[in-house]
């Protein structure tokens, strides 16, 4: 089979993405949510469930987040009440938050972002988890 006409890969695609907004790593990360940024956590269950949670992040599902970060949704979190709100979404590695940060920007949340490296960074980083 050949590739459609205009089609990329995931790894274009990412890189395309990217280019779009600032990606902050885990300290930058920290210091935001001790400014007002809201951390949302993506990962599923499983993985928040090994691993562990940043304390204070929000834990979202991934097929919810859009309809959560709304300021305009009838399903959205009390946080989610401004546009101008900074966010921060953190997936497992950071690839999945790359594509949640963009669909957010569609949703008029321009100050989003996600974490570089995801959870791991944050976690090789020192920074503080709790058990789930």
């Amino acid at each position: 089979m050949s590739a459609g006409a205009g089609a990329v890969g995931i790894d274009e695609l990412l890189e395309r993405v990217r280019a779009t907004y600032d990606r902050v790593g885990p300290r930058e990360a920290y210091e935001a949510s001790l400014d007002g940024a809201l951390l949302v956590d993506i990962r599923y269950q499983a993985l928040r469930e090994r691993d562990g949670l940043i304390p204070g992040a929000v834990v979202v599902e991934r097929n919810e987040l859009e309809w959560r970060l709304d300021p305009q949704g009838s399903h959205r979190l009390p946080e989610a009440d401004s546009h101008d709100l900074r966010v921060v979404v953190i997936c497992n590695e950071g690839y999945a938050s790359s594509l949640a940060a963009v669909s957010l920007h569609a949703l008029g949340l321009r100050r989003a972002t996600d974490l570089t490296g995801g959870f791991q960074a944050w976690r090789a980083a020192g920074l503080p988890t709790s058990p789930s």
